[in-house]
């Protein structure tokens, strides 16, 4: 099964489709800014679950961000919990600078 994924920014979200199917078979919905993209959203129909479409969309998504400089905050818990599990990516992960405390 071969799983193609690709940014379509004007909906802001990466979209895979399974064996050059019509039908998207998940989306990961993200914000982007100039320096991080945020992951807010991933979904996965019934039928493709367990068949790597997920793991497809984070892996692409991330080498992409990766690729244009940017640093990922991972607030949707599939994207979270992937790069937890993949410390070759960790590196990724946004860092908040802020030095206020209360």
């Amino acid at each position: 099964m071969a799983v193609e994924v690709r940014d379509v920014p004007e909906a802001k979200r990466y979209e895979a489709r399974v064996d050059g199917e019509s039908t998207v078979a998940g989306v990961a919905q993200y914000i982007r800014t100039a320096e991080l993209v945020a992951f807010v959203h991933t979904e996965v129909g019934a039928e493709y679950e367990g068949r790597g479409v997920g793991s497809a969309l984070v892996r692409t998504a991330l080498d992409e961000a990766r690729a244009a400089n940017l640093r990922v905050l991972a607030t949707c818990p599939f994207f979270a919990g992937w790069i937890s599990r993949h410390p070759d990516y960790q590196d990724l992960l946004y860092q908040s600078r802020s030095n206020v405390s209360d």
